[in-house]
């Protein structure tokens, strides 16, 4: 048995807008540009946490790395993974959250 869409599917699939390929080019990087810059601030938070943490010598974690032989291993060991999981939870808000909008009005 053939799957075939509906009259009304075809007529939905046909007023779709259709851009240029200069026009999606230039969607593409608009986009790209705001998923990195929504990483780049959430990797920042990330990092400003773990400052905070250390600074604020919350469960000891900052005189733990004071007394440390070599300070800089612990805190990059303590901000780089929060830093990743901070950028992709604010990437991951900003895909689900971006808006749709139409490119051409008809």
């Amino acid at each position: 048995m053939k799957w075939e869409l509906p009259e009304k599917a075809w007529a939905m699939a046909s007023d779709r807008d259709e851009l240029t390929p200069e026009e999606a080019r230039s969607d593409h990087w608009e986009m790209l540009r705001f998923l990195g810059l929504n990483a780049a601030f959430g990797a920042f938070l990330g990092v400003a946490v773990a400052f905070l943490l250390i600074w604020l010598d919350i469960g000891g974690l900052g005189s733990h790395i004071a007394r440390a032989q070599n300070p800089v291993l612990p805190a990059v060991l303590i901000a780089a993974p929060l830093a990743l999981t901070f950028a992709a939870a604010v990437t991951a808000s900003a895909i689900m959250l971006m808006p749709y909008k139409r490119k051409k009005e008809r």
